[in-house]
């Protein structure tokens, strides 16, 4: 920030001084988040002003930007480089807290930089907004306190969580999920779709991820499924999505020499899913995306096997791992998960499918059943009121 916003946030004569806030995302997915929330506070508060941690999506929606943390985003800030940049990200972000009277901070996802950056907000009398919760009713519990003494207001996603967070003495709100307003919004090409499923059929469609760890964790596994699949049923074809440029090296390095009948599809995303019959998915959002498009998948991914027994398993508090399952309480879709030690299981589920339409449209079912609560559009506009209704409340506290 180059300038004092302070000169800038009186209104006219008689009127409210406009809100300076600050707000942070520290990945891609939370870029694209904080950007639809910029939008939607500006629509209910013209002239408000947006200062903070911020990837390109936010800034074109009007946020002046001092750190951009969405190059070097790592899970759980594994990569050391990424670990500087958020101690550094903390140290600059606190020196604009204390320096300029913001009126609120916005922390979207990311618990391991956002819960340290709210307590810091926090310490500097700045209310806080985080938007998007961390998944403690999965694991981490134990920092609960962090939210209930830092956080002022916790906008969620998911229906169950706002009473998991209230009974924890934290005011947890459900303010949709944003992937409903991109699903309702989106346009599928049904020529690319058509072209993918002339390739042959059944098809499967590998989703091995956005980031290059991911993919080096997930779609070797995927890979071997989708040879054994190759060999039960010669006529099955094989569809791998290309999240973006930085993980297109990685999968045609893993692709080369594999001697399957493989097409690459970049940007064509929600295509590879509709165009499939089965979809092998890592976990995270992109299961719910699956869910969402109402497709049979199966969950798989290949965590550290000694980490989770020495460490993970003590932490995590859900007996299912998957999106989709966790949402319905029980297991809906196959989820191999943190870790396997062999995928003949996972294809054998998948060829059980594959041969089975009927298994394939209970599957279906299932899945709309559980995102059918998730699809009202507007996650961004009531995560804005909430925002302004802090601050107002704030303001006349």
């Amino acid at each position: 920030m180059t300038h004092d916003h302070r000169s800038e946030r009186t209104g006219p004569a008689g009127k409210q001084a406009l809100p300076l806030i600050f707000i942070s995302a520290a990945e891609q997915s939370a870029d694209s988040h904080g950007a639809a929330l910029i939008r939607a506070t500006l629509a209910r508060r013209p002239g408000a002003r947006f200062v903070g941690v911020a990837g390109p999506k936010m800034v074109a929606a009007g946020c002046d930007r001092i750190f951009d943390m969405t190059p070097h985003a790592a899970m759980l800030l594994s990569a050391v480089n990424a670990a500087f940049r958020g101690v550094r990200m903390l140290q600059t972000s606190e020196r604009h807290l204390r320096r300029y009277p913001f009126d609120a901070a916005v922390v979207i996802d990311s618990p391991t930089l956002h819960l340290p950056l709210a307590a810091r907000a926090h310490a500097a009398g700045v209310p806080v907004m985080y938007y998007i919760a961390p998944q403690m009713w999965a694991w981490g519990g134990h920092r609960i306190h962090k939210l209930r003494n830092n956080v002022d207001r916790l906008g969620v996603i998911l229906p169950f969580e706002e009473k998991f967070f209230r009974d924890q003495g934290v005011d947890a709100r459900f303010v949709g999920h944003p992937i409903a307003d991109r699903h309702a919004s989106l346009s599928v090409d049904e020529s690319v779709v058509g072209r993918i499923r002339a390739v042959g059929s059944p098809v499967v469609a590998l989703l091995p991820g956005s980031r290059r760890h991911v993919v080096e964790a997930v779609l070797p596994g995927q890979l071997e499924v989708a040879r054994r699949i190759a060999d039960a049923m010669p006529k099955a074809s094989f569809a791998v999505s290309i999240a973006n440029s930085t993980v297109a090296p990685e999968i045609e390095r893993q692709l080369a020499g594999r001697g399957l009948s493989i097409s690459t599809y970049a940007d064509h995303f929600a295509e590879v899913i509709c165009a499939a019959d089965l979809v092998l998915v890592a976990s995270g959002t992109s299961a719910l995306e699956v869910a969402f498009h109402g497709r049979p998948m199966i969950v798989m991914y290949k965590a550290s096997r000694i980490f989770y027994h020495a460490i993970a398993r003590w932490m995590i508090r859900t007996p299912q791992l998957s999106l989709p399952n966790i949402l319905a309480g029980r297991e809906v879709v196959p989820e191999f998960m943190p870790y396997y030690t062999s995928t003949a299981p996972i294809a054998e589920r998948a060829i059980e499918l594959l041969r089975s339409p009927e298994l394939r449209d209970e599957m279906t079912r299932r899945l709309e059943e559980i995102v059918a609560p998730l699809r009202e559009r507007g996650a961004s506009q009531r995560a804005a009121a909430m925002l302004l209704d802090l601050i107002d409340r704030q303001a006349h506290s």
